[in-house]
């Protein structure tokens, strides 16, 4: 068959800020390309289009998902490609550098790509023996490449200068070469921000500044002087999909849970976690219960902030979707799932159980007193309110005693500090208020003028 663009369709994770893709292989089978464990949106386009996934295909050993490919195996009977030197503990059809795969008409070439990871293959789809697109993982993406420090510091430049031999290989491809990312905008595997998913090989050798870089110490240092924190279940999650991830026999449920057990729960070293929004959160809580909004970014932030081996009970309202709240833990092997608080904080305080309250405040009605910023790294160099402390969300609760007393909590909206302030209340440190807006709301408001620059 002759490939058109339309026979790939990219399925984005907006939280994760990754793109898995299928591939319309033209005579009913589909391609799939480092699909995540929850594959709701994957069958639905397959299913749309009469395919059946025949290949599942991971570029990596995935640290920031798990990975989909076991399912589809156990499901249809996909065969996985993977890198051979991956040492993956299932069944796999293991590739080395420049071994081709015959998927009926169209070819899959492996090309070993290391840097992101050491066994990361990019593939590179050839129609008729032309490179129509490169699947490019976590090597090459839009206008950037992906970090290299998940193997320990001891590593990070080694994979870095490997990292820019695989780029420069990439950028030998024909320039109209497609380049399909893995990850992308909103990924904390290194990402710059925009919109763009995809790109070609001729337009990253114009906008990339890293392949504009004239040389490897040059390219080094741009790639490691952009990478900042990242989610603590990062450094578990390569592990899980190197092994294989569990096969599941049917969706995972959300039972309900009576307030009196969700109160057990807590008290035996479980944690409860709030995913209202922030200001009903606000409102009345459990007292220790998490806040986690249940939006884009919340399994980062329930990956980086609890451990994953203990039970998890949620509190939810009425109209918030318990399915995606089990999925999103799901996906990042978050799997000791209690249940949720059945009738919400209703029937908690229906109960006669006691119930919390945190200070929401617009920036005219917050003190100006201790400044706490909880955003990341770069977010604050661009631009903060003078004096503020900064404490990042993901390093807080190590900090906790560090926190000023009385003191404003505040990141880009509100979300991540009402989650701050309850990772703070749990620790046994209350009394904080939270922003309920932008650092430069807060600064109009006191008469200031935001600062640039990183923290001392």
């Amino acid at each position: 068959m002759g490939f058109a663009d339309d026979h790939l369709v990219p399925l984005l994770d907006e939280g994760l800020g990754n793109s898995a893709y299928l591939v319309d292989l033209g005579d009913g089978r589909a391609l799939a390309v480092d699909a995540g464990r929850d594959l709701r949106a994957l069958h639905a386009a397959a299913g749309r289009r009469g395919l059946r996934v025949a290949f599942a295909a991971d570029t990596h050993l995935h640290a920031d998902f798990l990975s989909g490919a076991v399912q589809l195996a156990h499901d249809k009977g996909a065969v996985v490609l993977a890198s051979a030197a991956g040492g993956r503990g299932f069944a796999h059809r293991g590739l080395a550098d420049g071994d081709e795969v015959d998927l009926g008409g169209l070819t899959l070439r492996a090309l070993a790509t290391p840097g992101h990871t050491d066994e990361h293959l990019c593939f590179l789809l050839l129609d008729g023996g032309h490179p129509v697109g490169v699947f490019t993982g976590g090597s090459l993406i839009v206008n950037s490449a992906a970090r290299t420090d998940l193997l320990g510091a001891e590593r990070t430049e080694e994979l870095a200068r490997a990292q820019y031999r695989s780029l420069r290989r990439l950028a030998r491809l024909p320039e109209d070469t497609a380049v399909w990312p893995t990850h992308g905008a909103g990924s904390f595997c290194s990402a710059p921000p925009g919109s763009e998913r995809t790109s070609t090989i001729g337009a990253q050798k114009r906008a990339n500044p890293l392949l504009a870089a004239p040389d490897e110490d040059t390219f080094v240092r741009r790639l490691l002087d952009g990478l900042g924190s990242y989610p603590a279940y990062f450094d578990r999650l390569s592990e899980r999909n190197r092994l294989g991830p569990a096969v599941l026999t049917h969706d995972p449920m959300l039972p309900a849970l009576g307030a009196d057990r969700v109160r057990a729960l807590l008290s035996e070293g479980g944690y409860v976690v709030d995913v209202r929004p922030a200001a009903r959160y606000a409102a009345g809580h459990v007292p220790g219960s998490v806040s986690i909004a249940l939006r884009g970014q919340f399994a980062t932030w329930l990956g980086w902030l609890l451990p994953d081996d203990a039970p998890l009970a949620f509190v939810a309202d009425a109209d918030q979707d318990l399915g995606e709240i089990v999925w999103q833990a799901y996906k990042i092997g978050y799997e000791r799932i209690a249940g949720h608080l059945a009738g919400g904080m209703a029937a908690w305080r229906a109960a006669g159980l006691p119930v919390s309250e945190t200070a929401y405040l617009t920036a005219d009605r917050a003190p100006g007193t201790a400044y706490v910023d909880v955003r990341q790294e770069s977010e604050f160099a661009a631009g903060h309110v003078p004096g503020a402390l900064h404490l990042e969300l993901g390093a807080l609760a190590a900090h906790a005693a560090d926190t000023p007393e009385g003191a404003v909590v505040a990141c880009g909206h509100g979300e991540r500090a009402m989650t701050a302030a309850s990772v703070l209340e749990r620790a046994g440190h209350p009394g904080v208020s939270v922003l309920n807006g932008h650092p430069r709301d807060y600064a109009a408001a006191h008469g200031l003028r935001l600062t640039e620059g990183e923290a001392p």
